[in-house]
């Protein structure tokens, strides 16, 4: 158990180095706040709560066979390491004022209407940081296939985008805020 937590802890390690030393997250000064907030609620209340219940399995007995005391520091290390990876999407974060965005292109907070050239089906997404992502809500993540296909594309240009199922045009029809 112990090792796979170990392992498991250095891939989150490793994952957390990789995307916070490389790539920056766009976000809006909402989501900046709110992945804030989160941050102070997971050290201010989780991270207490998850030493108590370290504390409270250690009380039981023998921690060879303890499942209890295992599950609660597995429970930490996950936690320790959402703290870290969120810790570095908030100290790389790029914080991007709508009002400062230039719609000649698609950029990061854009909604862009697109036109699907083999099915003819047009759809309006707005481009995202990943924090923000949420295919419901017609947001995609700038760094998703579409996402990068479409970064730096003017009105009436074409975006390529390899998907699973192959190559895939859009039509850029429309850029706003």
């Amino acid at each position: 158990m112990i090792i796979a937590t170990l392992h498991s802890d250095v891939a989150l390690y490793f994952f957390y180095v990789f995307k916070t030393k490389i790539m920056s997250e766009y976000v809006t000064k909402e989501t900046f706040e709110k992945m804030r907030a989160e941050l102070q609620r997971m050290k201010g209340v989780d991270r207490p709560a998850a030493s108590r219940a370290i504390a409270e399995a250690r009380e039981k007995g023998d921690l060879k066979e303890n499942a209890e005391y295992d599950a609660a520091k597995e429970a930490q290390g996950l936690l320790e390491a959402k703290i870290k990876q969120l810790e570095g999407i908030i100290s790389t974060a790029k914080i991007v004022d709508p009002s400062s965005i230039d719609t000649s292109k698609v950029a990061v907070l854009t909604k862009v209407t697109i036109t699907n050239m083999a099915t003819k089906k047009t759809l309006t997404y707005q481009i995202v940081g990943e924090k923000e992502a949420d295919l419901k809500a017609g947001k995609i993540s700038a760094s998703s296939p579409i996402g990068k296909g479409l970064l730096g594309k003017a009105v009436g240009e074409i975006a390529e985008v390899q998907a699973p199922t192959g190559l895939i045009k859009f039509k850029v029809e429309d850029i706003s805020i």
